[in-house]
């Protein structure tokens, strides 16, 4: 395959990031979390990862090549498209620009592409074109997720492989990106195509009783039991589409509302293992309370907040920061440490280098927890930093997978947005 600079995108990309480097070195642009920095990292996603529309990451041939071998984590690909979608409409809520106009077309188109493929309105994990998975990127999506089950479908004239077992992740990621963008892009065409993708994605659950089947019959997920996410997405639904979801939400809401503290209560026993659940209920309840039209369910569904947010708080983490700045509004100490938070973000790695940090901080209750949460810089690497436990001592990979770096695009703009910065 080509090669890149490291850490580079091509073209345009690689041009802003030689440029940022060299501002950088001559203490021209300080090393603070900045638009500059957003940009380039915008950019290089579009050069390295969305080859083929939705988010998968660069493997390169070793940490210090240049080289792209193919590329991986395939898996959770809707989950980040959804996200990526989320920054990219906060940077044009912030900025206007045609760039992140087009940016969210991408991800839109993204996201449709997801659910076209399956061809009966289920959300797939990730397609690639059967050629290029073949014969450029060596099976590498298809070996690595095949535990998932892998389908082939034609559509737009070309064939496809697609990762299904679709969890409820995937689903959660999607409806935050959307919701997101329908209210700030304020686009005819983007609404319509929003209402349309959302009106296709519920329908599918709402049909099936909220059970994810795969074109074999098996059931991958069901989100039975999670009141918050149902409600969530119908929230969403309601918003784009009232005339279809608006008397399904407020029968939902009266009957399963009081319900939504349930799961969260369970999950915030246990602080470390299977963070990610955090992410998940954080951007859930995002979009359920901020489109709330009732002060009384608002305050039902806020206790629920209330409780995940009081596990999370001292967590250092800037994403859940910035939701609770969109839901409760400004707080002079939270707000600096997320300042703070981003300037730290652009100290990590981008790459996936093994961290083992046992015997640097002690350990308190697991042998790979620590007792505070570690700084930012030195914390495990990821694809999503902040949906990894702040604690986690040890982990990571062999240095050779990129990470997109949409946990600083997302949290930036939302400052950006919010007033944070």
């Amino acid at each position: 395959m080509k090669k890149f600079p490291k850490h580079l995108g091509v073209g345009t990309a690689g041009r802003l990031q030689s440029m940022l480097l060299l501002l950088l070195t001559a203490g021209l642009v300080p090393a603070q979390a900045s638009e500059l920095h957003a940009l380039f990292i915008s950019k290089n996603i579009r050069n390295l990862h969305m080859p083929q529309g939705t988010i998968i990451d660069p493997m390169f041939t070793s940490p210090y090549s240049n080289e792209i071998s193919r590329y991986t984590r395939g898996g959770d690909s809707a989950l980040w498209t959804g996200h990526y979608l989320a920054a990219e409409a906060f940077r044009y809520g912030v900025t206007r620009s045609p760039e992140a106009l087009a940016n969210v077309w991408k991800g839109l188109r993204g996201i449709r592409s997801l659910v076209d493929v399956t061809g009966r309105n289920l959300l797939a994990r990730c397609l690639v074109p059967v050629n290029w998975e073949n014969n450029v990127n060596k099976k590498g999506i298809i070996t690595e997720e095949a535990r998932h089950g892998i389908y082939t479908a034609t559509f737009d004239g070309q064939a496809y492989y697609w990762v299904g077992n679709t969890s409820r992740d995937q689903y959660s990621g999607v409806f935050f990106g959307l919701g997101v963008a329908y209210d700030l892009v304020q686009d005819t065409n983007v609404g319509s195509f929003i209402r349309d993708l959302v009106t296709r994605l519920l329908a599918f659950l709402l049909r099936n009783n909220w059970a994810v089947f795969m074109p074999n019959g098996t059931v991958s997920t069901v989100f039975w039991g999670r009141a918050d996410q149902q409600l969530s997405f119908l929230q969403v639904g309601r918003r784009v589409n009232p005339a279809r979801f608006d008397s399904t939400y407020r029968s939902y809401r009266f009957w399963y509302a009081s319900s939504v503290v349930t799961p969260i209560s369970v999950e915030v026993l246990d602080d470390h293992h299977s963070y990610s659940k955090f992410n998940l209920d954080t951007i859930n309840l995002y979009n359920l309370i901020r489109l709330e039209d009732s002060s009384y369910y608002r305050g039902l569904y806020t206790y629920a907040y209330n409780i995940l947010r009081r596990t999370t708080d001292d967590h250092g983490n800037a994403h859940f920061n910035l939701i609770d700045r969109g839901l409760k509004g400004a707080s002079s100490s939270r707000d600096a440490e997320t300042r703070t938070l981003l300037d730290q973000w652009l100290q990590r790695p981008r790459r996936d280098e093994w961290v083992d940090l046992r015997g640097v901080y002690p350990a308190c209750g697991s042998e790979d927890r620590a007792c505070s949460p570690i700084p930012v810089p030195q914390r495990v690497r990821t694809d999503f930093l902040w949906q990894r436990s702040p604690f986690l001592l040890y982990g990571g990979g062999a240095g050779t997978i990129e990470g997109p770096g949409i946990d600083y695009i997302l949290p930036y703009w939302m400052a950006r947005y919010y007033g944070v910065l």
